[in-house]
């Protein structure tokens, strides 16, 4: 056996190697990044079949992210996921306020999850932005009252949390809205697969096609 030892060479045979198990499967190509990175994170092609996009909702995001959308996640280690200086060359930055002493007493007084009362003190903050949540069921049930209330618009969902108390549920409540979103069905989850997807929209290069529309 041939041990590889650089890093990009590693990832770019991993990347080859994850392509052969997608082949076929029509992903339009912002799509296919996402999936590919989602596979990658997890080591897993089995979890494509999990995956699943409202139509353009990829292209959506990285058409705000290249707009200097900003990214507010439930966790930080969601926000430690994600590549803040590619983001920032596009003019945004991760948020995440869950440690913040506001949402603790806010969530006390509440009483419902800091992941929750983080997103309800967001409230308008959300709009034109992307949100990730990556951990908390509670915080997508918050963020799509919100979205129903009116109070909050983001241009892209991405939703991995993880569990089995509420996390397949929120998620397909999600799916049941079409708002535009990237999640993974059912049990599985966490904050690595939803910083991988946003990853993959911050270095995606290549030509996003949605009808006749185009991002270069």
């Amino acid at each position: 056996m041939e041990i590889i030892w650089q890093p990009e060479k590693i990832e770019n045979e991993s990347m080859q190697i994850i392509e052969k198990f997608i082949e076929g499967h029509g992903y339009q190509p912002v799509d296919k990044d996402v999936v590919k990175r989602i596979i990658h994170t997890t080591g897993d092609p089995a979890i494509a079949k999990s995956i699943k996009f409202q139509t353009g909702a990829a292209i959506d995001g990285l058409k705000a992210l290249r707009k200097s959308a900003n990214v507010f996640t439930d966790v930080t280690m969601l926000k430690a996921g994600v590549n803040k200086k590619k983001l920032a060359g596009y003019g945004g930055e991760v948020i995440c306020s869950i440690g913040d002493p506001r949402v603790l007493e806010a969530a006390q007084d509440w009483n419902i999850t800091r992941a929750a009362s983080a997103m309800r003190l967001f409230g308008p903050q959300l709009n034109a932005a992307v949100v990730a949540i990556g951990n908390a069921p509670t915080a997508l049930f918050e963020l799509l009252d919100l979205i129903e209330k009116d109070i909050a618009r983001p241009a892209l969902i991405i939703a991995t949390p993880v569990g089995f108390v509420g996390a397949a549920e929120s998620k397909e409540m999600l799916i049941e809205t079409n708002y535009p979103y990237i999640t993974v069905r059912g049990t599985r989850g966490g904050s690595p697969l939803a910083a991988a997807a946003i990853n993959a929209l911050l270095y995606y290069e290549g030509e996003a096609i949605r009808g006749k529309e185009e991002v270069g």
